[in-house]
Order: C-alpha cells, then structure tokens, then sequence
C-alpha cells in the first residue's frame, strides 16, 4: 500500500481527502495541519508521495517542500492551493514540485493526478536502473546517483532536477536533446512554467561545467540543447 503525506491546514478539506484517497486509492494517508506538523512526520517514516496546501500557518508549503527536498531529492511532490498566479505556479516548480493543482479541484482529479505521478516515477526508475550512472564530461566525473560533480578534488552537489537534466545532457552527449524530450522526461509537462525552470537549472549546470573550456552546454535554436565536449 502506497503511503501519502497530506498536509492542508483546513481541517474539514483535509479529511475529506483523506477518506477519499484511503477509500477509493487505497492509499495510507497521513493527515497534518500545518508545515511544522508535516516536516515532523515526514522525519520518521518513508512517503511515496506528498501533498502540501501552500497556503498554511507556521510554515508554508512552499517552505516545506523546500526541507522535504532537502531530506529527500526523490520523493514526488504535489501543491495544492487557492492561488492561481503564474509566479506560484513557477516557485512551485523551481522548487522541485512534480504537479501543481489549484483549488477548488474535484477529489477525482487529484486522485488521477497522484496515480499518473507514481506510474511515470515508477517507470523512470526502471529506466535509469538499466543506463549508466557515471560520466565522463571533458576533465568533469558526474555521479547521477549521489548527484555530485567531481572536478580537480572539488565536488558540487546538484538538485534532483540538475541532475536529472545533465544525465539527459550527458545520454545526449554531442547530439541535440530537444526542449520538450527533458520537459516531458523530468517534468512531466511541456508547459510554459516548467520551461522557465529548465531555463533556470540549464542556467545553473553551466556555471558547475564553466572551468573546463572543452565543454559547453549549447542552445539549438528551434531545436533543444546541446551538451558539447571537445
């Protein structure tokens, strides 16, 4: 039985949705009402996936999945909230949620949305266990499983979504990745949020790579990206 932290500070929503998912998803449900609550109970025990209202007292979502990222780069992470403004939708992203759903919503759609999410994470996983884990990029060793990049005895530690997009790079190596490849791969959407976070990490992942003149991480103008080693 798949576990679920649900963190909404309304008390009557929450276990409206808690009854739901447990009833018609068979899910285990964890309960909390507010960010503190839930960075607790995600402390001692493994989730499958996490819902977090954004709008809460002590601790907003957003603040809270920011910690649960920092605990776990891998665990999925949906928002919910009331606010509809492009820049939540974007600092939802850019902090490493995987969906974002505004309220009202029916019970329904979250439930797809959480079964859809599990599907692509599982299938993602099973993906990776078969590619390479470690590359060779120019003077840079990138380890995908510890998410480090090695360079001259330093280390830089990337996100779960840097590294996700420089494996791409790397599969890729010298050829085009295109756009809506990594958005659907690593974000699931190839919408306009999800894209100005890739712009964002791709940003990032060429100030870790900038020592080595050999590599260059390129724009395809129409196309995509590509990671160039000479």
């Amino acid at each position: 039985m798949k576990k679920i932290l649900l963190v909404e500070d309304d008390p009557n929503l929450g276990l409206l949705l808690q009854d739901y998912l447990q009833i018609k998803g068979n899910f285990e449900v964890v309960l909390c009402t507010d960010g503190e609550e839930g960075l607790k109970a995600f402390g001692k025990q493994p989730f499958d996936i996490c819902i977090l209202d954004v709008m809460m007292p002590k601790k907003d979502g957003f603040t809270l999945g920011k910690e649960i990222r920092k605990s776990d780069p891998n665990v999925p992470i949906i928002f919910a909230t009331a606010k509809s403004m492009m820049e939540d939708k974007a600092s939802a992203y850019d902090l490493g949620g995987d969906d974002y759903i505004t309220k009202p919503f029916r019970i329904e759609e979250l439930l797809l949305r959480i079964n859809a999410l599990l599907k692509r994470v599982s299938s993602v996983q099973i993906v990776q266990e078969e590619e390479p884990k470690q590359f060779e990029i120019g003077d840079y060793t990138f380890d995908y499983t510890t998410q480090l990049i090695h360079f001259n005895g330093a280390q830089q530690k990337l996100s779960t979504k840097e590294a996700e997009l420089l494996r791409l790079l790397c599969l890729k190596k010298n050829s085009v990745l295109t756009r809506e490849e990594a958005l659907i791969h690593i974000w699931h959407d190839d919408n306009y949020f999800n894209g100005r976070s890739m712009d964002v990490f791709l940003s990032k992942l060429r100030k870790y790579l900038r020592e080595d003149p050999k590599v260059e991480i390129i724009n395809v103008h129409g196309k995509g990206y590509k990671l160039v080693v000479n």
